[in-house]
């Protein structure tokens, strides 16, 4: 598929949101500068994985079809 096709179908899918927050969300990452998207340093990425780690074994973890639908929820 081309980018062209692509944009005009998210456009369509776009103008299906009825989502305040979600529009809010996407208009932010739309603004976002390409520079603010920055690696992280490796200090950073094992916080974050220790974080996760965490997560998994408290059981705060959503299960990805959880997720799915929730995401379906957001529209």
């Amino acid at each position: 598929m081309d980018i062209q096709t692509r944009k005009l179908e998210f456009i369509q899918e776009f103008l299906k949101v009825q989502s305040e927050d979600l529009i809010s969300r996407l208009e932010r990452i739309l603004n976002k500068k390409e520079d603010e998207f920055k690696p992280f340093s490796l200090e950073e990425l094992n916080s974050r994985i220790d974080k996760s780690l965490d997560d998994s074994k408290h059981d705060r973890i959503t299960e990805s079809t959880n997720l799915l639908s929730e995401i379906e929820q957001w529209q």
